[in-house]
């Protein structure tokens, strides 16, 4: 696996692997994360995915054949639900993988890259921020990644309260 830096170019293969993360959901009745619609059918969703490949830093994963197997998305600004840092941070925006290769250690590669970049960038800090709701599944999969809860939050949207967790590293 190669670990390389993307831009608007990787904005297709992000919502490939979205819309995959989100049929793999809820096949498993895990719907409460983003929903059962793909991202290709919301045009915001789009829209904001064409947003973070251009205005942040994209760090693509690839396989031995060149193809897109993860994307982690990172910023010096964090969103604005999200509870502010008191000090310069980088946060990573966005993580997903390629759901028919889950176990190969994608995710961990992708953040072991984001915590390299963090600390390149001479910044002590790392956050990012899951769903929360369920079982916290995705939260814990984030603490075996090396990163501990801290803030915990909701967002209201139409379909309802979405639960949230903020994590971080200190680097």
């Amino acid at each position: 696996m190669k670990i390389r830096t993307g831009g608007p170019e990787d904005a297709a293969d992000t919502l490939a692997l979205l819309d995959a993360a989100v049929a793999w959901l809820a096949a498993r009745g895990r719907t409460g994360q983003w929903g059962e619609q793909p991202w290709t059918a919301r045009p915001a969703a789009v829209e904001r995915i064409g947003r973070y490949t251009a205005e942040y830093l994209v760090r693509a994963a690839e396989d031995g054949q060149g193809r897109t197997v993860g994307i982690c998305v990172l910023a010096e600004t964090a969103p604005d639900y999200a509870t502010p840092a008191a000090e310069r941070e980088l946060y990573l925006r966005l993580l997903v993988t390629d759901r028919a290769r889950s176990g190969r250690g994608i995710g961990a590669a992708l953040v072991a890259d984001a915590v390299a970049e963090t600390r390149r960038r001479g910044i002590g800090l790392l956050r990012v921020d899951c769903y929360a709701g369920d079982d916290r599944a995705l939260v814990a999969q984030y603490e075996r990644l090396g990163f501990t809860p801290t803030d915990a939050f909701t967002v209201d949207l139409p379909a309802g309260p979405w639960p949230g967790q903020i994590l971080a590293i200190r680097v």
